[in-house]
């Protein structure tokens, strides 16, 4: 989707039926965690690490993220999403004096290096407008800096609850303060000038900004309803990895969180990757605590052991969490390789800079990779001790088929580029017209990736199926506006599918793994023999759970 702005509004251009399905980026990592300063559960896309320094700060030591965002970049990530989460950490504010009391001002966003500053003035106000002043908001780098990083003109503004521009209702849409505290009786007093000499004058913010404690599980966890922690990537652009890198230095990410996270991941078409547990710190104590590890998921990853780097806040080289530089690293495979294959030779290796932790003999590392761990080199590896990555499914109620990275993340991949790619379909009638340019359009799709190799089959009809007609379409479905699409593919046998329910429905759209019968599914004939009662309960599950 290409956007621009054009005077203010969002202009955007939609795929439809005539548009190809277009691949998903399959590399956007995301990244939760404690930082220095910025918005707070507000997912931010960045570029590179000093973006990362502008909007939420530079390396921090309380900042496990910090660290894991700058090794993402270091081996080779290209974008990624930051949502900064707090455990109490109070915002900053500015008192502006008005006559015998003040107008206070509460930053938006908490923390000590919050430094903001204010002027007001009354240029173009009338004489007899006396409730009226016009306020300038600026966020600086540091306290009497005078590099600006943002800033807001709201002019005209009354401290009057009846009047127009009343500036508690103005200061909503600021990005950088809100009104706090009572209303003073008469607007603020002109800020005079500077000791400088220099012309506009400013009041800057009060040393009262917090950063908070460390994070918790309960901040990571976040709440659905108010989209914070992990929940506020509901409205972010699409992900495909999700970092959380250790509460704190010493402390881990708790199994609350990793739940929570990789059924997030799950809903999200996402691989959550998980680091190696503080206490796992020789190969020995990984393979003897593995198995009685409760965390087991198809959405998930761990990369073994933790990384050595230079800390150059400490000026020495420490043990890090292993999740960004691995971000990193599946970042940098999917430049040169398809989501589906296993990246070799240098590419699966850290570069230079990231060392490991700790040595992990050939037999460990054959072990740990059968079990599910998934082990970190620094150097090409022979082909006898190269092993696809795996995720850690191992163990669970799912799957056996994906146990495999690669594998899942295309299952992953496909589900989120077909449910992007016809979410026109909700704006259309539901009926035969509608049901053929779908599967016109997905079976294009689909087709694309078997001749590129995604799928193990010989022959398309072993690979994949696609069915859009009445059979999951029934008139309830049309009644209540939903409009489904049933699509499957061969992951790990051929004419052995995964099938997928794609439904639209009130703006919204889901994708709902669901069960066929394979021996219906199979050499080629899936779509006459799938049983429409089948289809329609699937159907009718899906409706009930839209």
């Amino acid at each position: 989707m290409a956007e621009s702005s054009v005077s203010g509004f969002s202009v955007a251009e939609e795929s439809g039926a005539h548009h190809a399905i277009a691949r998903v980026a399959s590399n956007v990592a995301a990244f939760i965690g404690r930082t220095l300063k910025g918005p707070v559960n507000q997912p931010v896309s960045i570029r590179s690490f000093a973006e990362y320094a502008q909007i939420f700060g530079a390396l921090w030591q309380p900042s496990t993220v910090s660290y894991a965002v700058e090794q993402f970049f270091e081996n080779g990530g290209r974008v990624a999403l930051v949502v900064r989460v707090v455990n109490g950490a109070r915002p900053p504010t500015v008192t502006l004096p008005a006559g015998d009391s003040f107008l206070t001002l509460r930053a938006l966003a908490p923390g000590s290096r919050e430094y903001l500053r204010a002027s007001v003035d009354y240029d173009g106000i009338a004489a007899t407008d006396v409730d009226r002043f016009n306020l300038v908001l600026q966020r600086v780098r540091a306290a009497g800096s005078e590099q600006i990083e943002d800033q807001e003109i709201l002019r005209s503004l009354s401290i009057l609850p009846d009047a127009t521009r009343f500036v508690a209702d103005a200061l909503t849409e600021s990005r950088l303060v809100r009104l706090h505290g009572t209303l003073p009786a008469q607007r603020p007093d002109r800020t005079p000038p500077q000791a400088s000499g220099a012309v506009v004058g400013y009041v800057g913010s009060n040393p009262d900004g917090d950063d908070g404690a460390a994070l918790s599980d309960y901040d990571i966890i976040g709440s659905s309803i108010k989209e914070s922690g992990i929940f506020a990537l509901k409205s972010a652009p699409p992900f495909n990895l999700l970092c959380i890198p250790p509460l704190t230095r010493t402390q881990d990410v708790g199994l609350s969180s990793l739940l929570v996270a990789a059924r997030f991941c799950r809903d999200h078409h996402a691989i959550l990757i998980v680091d190696p547990p503080a206490s796992w710190r020789d190969p020995k104590s990984a393979l003897e605590q593995f198995p009685k590890w409760p965390f087991r998921s198809e959405n998930a990853a761990m990369f073994y052991p933790r990384i050595a780097a230079y800390d150059r806040l400490r000026g020495r080289v420490e043990t890090f969490a292993s999740s960004g530089a691995a971000a990193g690293l599946i970042s940098r495979w999917d430049d040169n390789w398809p989501v589906w294959a296993a990246a070799e030779g240098d590419d699966a290796a850290l570069r230079p800079g990231l060392k490991l932790s700790g040595v992990v003999p050939d037999v460990d590392r054959v072990r740990l990779a059968q079990l599910g761990i998934n082990v970190l080199s620094t150097v090409r590896l022979p082909p006898r001790l190269s092993a696809s990555p795996r995720t850690l499914a191992a163990g669970a109620v799912a799957t056996t088929d994906w146990r495999y990275l690669s594998s899942r993340r295309l299952a992953l991949f496909i589900m989120a580029s077909i449910a992007s790619g016809t979410r026109w379909m909700m704006f259309e009638t539901n009926g035969p017209d509608l049901w053929r340019r779908a599967r016109g359009q997905v079976d294009a799709f689909l087709t694309a990736l078997f001749h590129d190799g995604a799928f193990v089959g010989r022959a398309a009809e072993d690979s994949f199926f696609v069915i859009c007609d009445q059979r999951v379409n029934d008139a309830v479905q049309a009644a209540a506006g939903s409009v489904s699409l049933l699509f499957g593919f061969a992951a790990s046998r051929p004419g052995e599918f995964h099938a997928c329910l794609v439904t639209h429905r009130g703006g919204t759209s889901r994708v709902k793994p669901v069960s066929v019968n394979r021996m219906t599914t199979s050499q080629g004939q899936v779509t006459e023999e799938i049983e429409t009662a089948i289809l329609r309960g699937i159907a009718a599950e899906a409706l009930e759970g839209a």
